[in-house]
């Protein structure tokens, strides 16, 4: 079964789970709404590829995480695009959710999908409990704080921004938790697959400030120049466009270069080396030179 079809089918049996008959029908909706289309659902991609390349030997499993791993990611989004925060009316090319169903709706759509993440995993217990464990460690710790997104849009009402923890959070930390979580469900260490994560998380937000920095609003699917904006720090403001491409490339090496050794090494370096692709054709060619 392709990576994009498993990652679906996860998604569609986790919302099943909110959906009873009995559960209010906006709200429920909203879930959906938030969740697809789904973009390039590039986390679940991560993990399942990870787990790929450590043998996949409880695919259920791994596609709970993936799941998991996915409505944490949607809700971040749904929360960050909130008048509290990025106060963004578009997300992935519509309205954002607060502006599709109101303000209070996306707040608990946002709260639902985290709870509905660690339910999807919950349910995984009984079959692989050791597993199971260290997936909700995982994803809590990617999620929360101190070292989690909840920690990552924190630093931006701090006085004073710890530029690298602050990456570190707010946008590698799902990237980690996708490597890890994916070592972990196909009965891996996580440790070594930290770095692999991170890199790729630091790539992404280099990647996400060139975006916001270079595209418009139509061809990015949301609101551009929020870092200007709400006066954020980030690599084109601090290394210009030619330096903050150089950094992309170098960072990009670097985590093909971490790949643990395991059965799928070359797979799972020619995934890294896609995502690549995925990312540098957003920035326009005249910058690429």
């Amino acid at each position: 079964m392709p990576l994009s079809q498993r990652i679906e089918t996860a998604m569609a049996r986790a919302l099943d789970l909110s959906q009873d008959g009995q559960a209010p029908l906006q709200l429920g909706a909203a879930l959906h709404y938030a969740t697809s289309p789904g973009g390039a659902r590039i986390r679940p991609t991560i993990l399942l590829s990870v787990a790929m390349s450590c043998g996949d030997d409880q695919p259920k499993l791994a596609n709970a995480a993936a799941a998991a791993l996915e409505l944490i990611h949607c809700a971040s989004l749904v929360h960050d695009d909130l008048p509290c925060f990025d106060d963004a009316d578009v997300r992935r090319g519509k309205p954002s959710v607060h502006r599709a169903f109101s303000e209070p709706l996306a707040v608990l759509t946002g709260d639902s999908l985290i709870v509905l993440a660690f339910e999807v995993l919950s349910r995984t217990v009984p079959d692989n409990p050791d597993r199971a464990a260290q997936l909700l460690l995982s994803l809590a710790k990617r999620t929360g704080m101190p070292g989690g997104i909840c920690a990552g849009q924190g630093w931006e009402s701090e006085p004073k921004i710890d530029l690298g923890a602050y990456h570190r959070s707010k946008t590698a930390a799902l990237f980690i938790a996708a490597t890890e979580m994916g070592a972990i469900s196909a009965g891996h260490a996580p440790e070594e697959w930290h770095d692999l994560g991170a890199l790729i998380g630091e790539a992404f937000q280099v990647a996400d400030d060139l975006r916001d920095a270079l595209l418009d609003e139509k061809s990015l699917g949301k609101p551009v120049g929020q870092d200007d904006l709400h006066g954020r720090p980030n690599a084109v403001t601090q290394l210009g466009i030619k330096g903050a491409l150089d950094r992309l490339s170098h960072i990009l090496a670097g985590a093909i270069a971490s790949i643990p050794s395991c059965p799928g090494e070359a797979a799972l370096a020619r995934m890294v080396s896609h995502q690549a692709e995925k990312i540098m054709p957003a920035v326009p060619a005249k910058y690429r030179v």
